[in-house]
């Protein structure tokens, strides 16, 4: 069983599952940080000194108005929807840059599909036995030729 385990884990589509859970855990990271620090605080000042982790609705009447979150949370329920705001825009920001990321990867792979098949230019075996077919048919007397077979119609054909 442990075999079986350790051949399941090291299979290459579980650990590129691994790397890309590991690396998007730090990208949501980074993205967050951008968000609270970065696009939160100048939202909040374009709305005029807004502090969105602040925002909330008091449900008890104990809540006086300005205090923090915190203190708010500490002297009965609340209806703390800034926290919301700010990660409904962490999710867009997130959304919009997975979507580039594909919208570039559908464009390299369609410009791949795009790409004409070429084949593969003939080996020197079969170059050699091409040149050897075509000699054979030019000195094969006239007589002896089917007038309608030339040698890019002979093919595989074998010369009697």
């Amino acid at each position: 069983m442990l075999k079986e385990f350790k051949e399941f884990a090291m299979r290459g589509n579980v650990m590129d599952l691994a790397v890309g859970v590991i690396i998007g855990a730090a990208f949501g990271k980074i993205v967050d940080s951008v968000v609270n620090d970065l696009i939160m605080p100048l939202v909040g000042m374009v709305v005029g000194n807004v502090d969105f982790s602040n925002l909330y609705t008091p449900l008890s009447d104990k809540i006086t108005p300005g205090l923090t979150l915190e203190e708010a949370k500490k002297l009965g329920p609340v209806f703390a929807y800034g926290n919301f705001l700010t990660i409904v825009i962490d999710f867009l920001i997130l959304a919009f840059i997975i979507f580039l990321l594909i919208r570039g990867m559908n464009r390299l792979m369609r410009a791949k599909a795009d790409a004409p098949d070429v084949p593969p230019a003939p080996t020197k075996e079969e170059v050699l036995l091409t040149e050897i077919r075509d000699a054979l048919i030019a000195n094969t007397p006239t007589t002896m030729r089917s007038p309608e077979i030339s040698p890019s119609a002979m093919g595989n054909r074998q010369i009697p």
